[in-house]
């Protein structure tokens, strides 16, 4: 039994879920705010073996008054994407393609789940997330099934440590859509985040004004 707890726990390790502790300052966080024009919303990311099926990390992104990502225990990481406690700041859609890509390779792909909440809704998770890390490792299922379960609404959801148990529960509630992200590019994590962060910078680089 402790053999299996320990494999299980290296695998979640390698597909993304891993302890991490960043916290950036609160004017270089209040500098990247964005907020989607689209409707108020939470969408979950499950990253899934290809090979297996099983799941390997869980992360919420909350488009409220701002759009963040709560990560719990992520491994995602960059210069332009300042982070407080496992949330991630100003999720434009290039950084958000740019987290997403990260993760899906071809040895894992990510299933995007989207639901339509109200303002309230999404500023109540908003607001919970702040609070909720930092997170252990291997706690991130945890961690975002908590949250979601705390958010009027989503109260069926069950507390869970399996990611492809939250997907499930998740994507069986009212008006939740469901899209898989597929890329087939290196198995490397950390090639796929240091690629990815190379062109969030090149395109800050390119929006900022010459002196």
């Amino acid at each position: 039994m402790t053999r299996l707890l320990c494999l299980c726990a290296a695998l979640l390790l390698v597909a993304g879920c891993a302890e991490k502790q960043v916290n950036d300052d609160r004017e270089t966080i209040a500098a990247v705010s964005y907020r989607d024009p689209g409707p108020s919303t939470l969408t979950l990311y499950t990253m899934v073996n290809n090979r297996t099926g099983s799941g390997g990390h869980s992360s919420l992104m909350i488009n409220a008054s701002e759009r963040v990502i709560f990560d719990p225990a992520g491994s995602f990481k960059s210069p332009v994407v300042p982070e407080w406690n496992d949330v991630l700041f100003g999720i434009t859609p290039g950084v958000e393609l740019a987290y997403r890509g990260s993760h899906a390779r071809s040895t894992f792909h990510v299933v995007v789940q989207t639901a339509e909440v109200t303002p309230e809704q999404a500023e109540l998770a908003y607001r919970l997330a702040l609070k909720s890390g930092p997170v252990p490792g291997v706690y991130c299922a945890n961690a975002t099934s908590t949250l979601l379960k705390a958010i009027p609404g989503f109260e069926s959801v069950d507390v869970t440590f399996y990611p492809i148990r939250l997907s499930q529960q998740f994507g069986s509630l009212p008006g939740v859509t469901t899209k898989r992200y597929f890329e087939n590019d290196s198995p490397d994590l950390e090639e796929g985040i240091a690629r990815n962060n190379a062109r969030l910078v090149e395109a800050q680089l390119k929006t900022e004004p010459s002196e």
